[in-house]
């Protein structure tokens, strides 16, 4: 059995790749441009220009969110993503209470982590890293079976 697990790897993590960064992507840009509802409460609307954090954020995870659910510069992309997201729970979720059930951080825990997840393990299959790099994602071989790296 985890021998057939272990050969899907590759195409489970391409498509939580796919998953994640379309997710992140279009909450960029319900934030930027008032699509899909927009902006968390603006009823609709948009995150001004240059606001800060929520406007810059806003175009990270836009940016971010597109190169990932690509799957072009996956690692340092979900670095950055990750890194937002961290920001976003310490700087406006943790302020409210310790745990994110309590905070409304649940999303931005998820997103940080999912992202770090993604910073390990590269684009997995489908991504554009494949054709373009030569890097761990773009070798062809499983996550599992790649030898650690020693300190």
């Amino acid at each position: 059995m985890s021998a057939r697990l272990n050969s899907a790897q590759p195409y489970v993590i391409g498509l939580f790749r796919v998953v994640v960064g379309l997710l992140f992507a279009v909450h960029g840009a319900a934030s930027l441009f008032g699509v899909l509802g927009g902006a968390v409460g603006t009823h609709g609307g948009t995150i001004p220009s240059g606001t800060w954090p929520g406007w810059y954020a806003a175009v990270i995870q836009l940016a971010a969110g597109a190169l990932v659910f690509l799957g072009l510069g996956t690692r340092g992309a979900a670095l950055i993503a990750s890194g937002s997201m961290a920001y976003a729970y310490f700087d406006v979720h943790q302020q409210a209470a310790l745990w994110p059930i309590q905070n409304g951080g649940e999303l931005s825990v998820l997103f940080c982590w999912a992202f770090f997840l993604l910073v390990f393990t590269g684009s997995g299959a489908f991504g554009l890293d494949r054709l373009f790099g030569k890097g761990a994602a773009a070798d062809g071989e499983p996550v599992a079976e790649r030898a650690p790296m020693a300190a």
